[in-house]
């Protein structure tokens, strides 16, 4: 090989070459490019997004830097079809041209709209949107904090029906942003400051209609996720009935229009004294019938025997007395009477088998110096001291002779 070694370029010279080639077509300097994510990768920390745009027979590889990312409205993900736009070019380290992304949409349908749902399906699962974590409304609030612009056609539809319908209830508002990019961070003050303060019993936020652009405040994240947490109940009446924003899932209580927020808001004072009317309607026949129940029980005790003649009753206990204590006395009797009767029977029984009764008939019994009553011959012998007892005494003797019958 007998080329110059000077004609030969470093892998970096060939790529950077490479490289302004790219940069110097206007076709690949802005780009229209529609295709499937794949290998989707959000890098925290520097904020871009790294992935490739694939077809049915090709792929290329895609990045988009941080400050293009965040005005992405949608969270992308692997197998989203999408529209991209952006330049191609070659990056000098590795020798791969890929496309730089400074804007992309969904296929098929707005980015907003797509961010909207993702938003909705993940602050679902969560349970933000839980029945069970909503409070009640005020039957009667006192003082109602509004949150919306103060020029807008919202905020005087709500005073004109609350003054209107509740003229008592006194109206706090606090005006905030209710479109652009400061909408949420201004409702967010808004809301904070109430729950600080507690200075209202029920809280209305909303704004008038408008397209999904102009409501997109209202579907922020960290806005749901104040609204979540507060201890005042809300109202959310943002946009016309048609409309929804993340914001009304939270809420405590959805409005379809800031008018009709007020409405559920506050009671009708007509219809408050009515109801008053009958609470107090009831009320009054309710303690007329406890009275004559009363007055009737009374007059029951009144006529009653008791009070009529005390003494009776008395009397009658006396007498109910008096029986019972003759019952219990001839009922003791008859008991005493049995039980001598089987005491004699006893005693005559014990008096029989008595050994010593014997003697009242002539007989004596005789014992050895032991005490022991002699029942045959074999218990003394000759010279023995013998004790004879009789009826009236005793006789000491002795035993001269010990003989058995018959010898």
């Amino acid at each position: 090989m007998n080329i110059e070694r000077e004609k030969f370029l470093t892998v970096s010279q060939l790529n950077t070459y490479i490289k302004e080639i790219m940069d110097r077509d206007e076709l690949l300097s802005y780009v229209y490019l529609k295709g499937e994510i794949s290998n989707f990768t959000n890098h925290y920390k520097s904020g871009h997004f790294y992935f490739s745009l694939k077809d049915e027979t090709g792929v290329i590889s895609a990045v988009m830097f941080k400050s293009c990312a965040d005005k992405v409205k949608f969270q992308p993900k692997d197998g989203m079809k999408v529209f991209a736009t952006g330049k191609v070019t070659t990056f000098v380290r590795d020798g791969r041209y890929q496309i730089y992304i400074t804007s992309m949409e969904p296929d098929g349908v707005g980015a907003l709209y797509v961010a909207f749902e993702q938003l909705k399906e993940k602050l679902s699962k969560e349970g933000l949107f839980d029945t069970e974590h909503k409070l009640p409304l005020p039957k009667i609030p006192t003082r109602v904090g509004v949150i919306t612009s103060s020029t807008g056609a919202a905020v005087r539809d709500i005073i004109n029906v609350i003054s209107r319908r509740f003229p008592f209830a006194k109206i706090i508002l606090y005006p905030v942003l209710v479109q652009g990019e400061n909408c949420a961070a201004s409702v967010i003050n808004a809301l904070d400051y109430f729950e600080k303060t507690k200075s209202v019993d029920v809280i209305i936020f909303g704004r008038g209609g408008g397209s999904i652009e102009d409501l997109w405040g209202f579907n922020d994240e960290n806005l749901a996720r104040k609204i979540y947490s507060l201890t005042i109940p809300t109202i959310s009446a943002v946009g016309h009935e048609i409309d929804f924003t993340i914001s009304d899932f939270v809420a405590d209580m959805r409005a379809p229009t800031p008018s009709a927020a007020a409405e559920i808001c506050v009671p009708e004072l007509n219809e408050l004294k009515r109801k008053i009317d009958n609470v107090k309607n009831y009320i009054k026949i309710h303690l007329d019938k406890k009275i004559n129940q009363g007055y009737e029980r009374l007059n029951g005790l009144k006529n009653s025997k008791v009070l009529l003649n005390p003494l009776s009753s008395i009397e009658f206990k006396r007498m109910n007395l008096d029986f019972k204590t003759d019952r219990l006395i001839n009922s003791q009797k008859i008991r005493i009477s049995k039980d001598k009767e089987k005491f004699s029977k006893v005693a005559s029984k014990l008096e029989a088998l008595n050994p010593m009764s014997i003697l009242l008939r002539g007989y004596s019994v005789s014992k050895n110096s032991d005490g022991k009553v002699i029942e045959s011959i074999k218990d003394v012998k000759k010279d023995d001291m013998i004790e004879i007892n009789l009826k009236d005494g005793k006789i000491d003797c002795r035993a001269i002779e010990v003989k058995s019958n018959g010898k």
